[in-house]
């Protein structure tokens, strides 16, 4: 593969991920109250949730969003634990999660910005 077909190809790739970047953190974000409690549909809620977070982790840092796959993996460490375990988040869980989430939005933003600073 050519060089200039491999960039174009990262780049679609790269515009992709960025498009679907925030909805994807949102959707975490307003599942997170369904995350919490020791039954099967928190079970099933963060097993839904934890593979949209760690899809986060590798591409971001790929195509060039280092923070935002640095902060993902903040989000789906505390993620790992319960998924394994196949149960919901405790509250205090939760509560580190919310904040984890916050970063990971602020994160992206940040990339987004550049990004678009770049492209504008």
């Amino acid at each position: 593969m050519s060089a200039d077909l491999f960039e174009e190809r990262l780049a679609k790739v790269r515009h992709r991920f960025a498009s679907t970047l925030e909805g994807r953190i949102a959707d975490a974000c307003r599942a997170l109250p369904r995350l919490i409690g020791n039954d099967a549909a928190a079970a099933r809620q963060l097993a839904e949730t934890y593979p949209q977070i760690h899809g986060l982790c590798g591409i971001g840092a790929s195509v060039g969003f280092a923070a935002t796959s640095k902060t993902a993996r903040d989000a789906e460490a505390i993620l790992l634990s319960p998924y394994k375990s196949q149960r919901g988040l405790t509250a205090a869980e939760g509560q580190l999660l919310e904040k984890a989430l916050e970063a990971l939005l602020a994160a992206a933003q940040s990339e987004l910005q550049s990004v678009h600073a770049r492209e504008g």
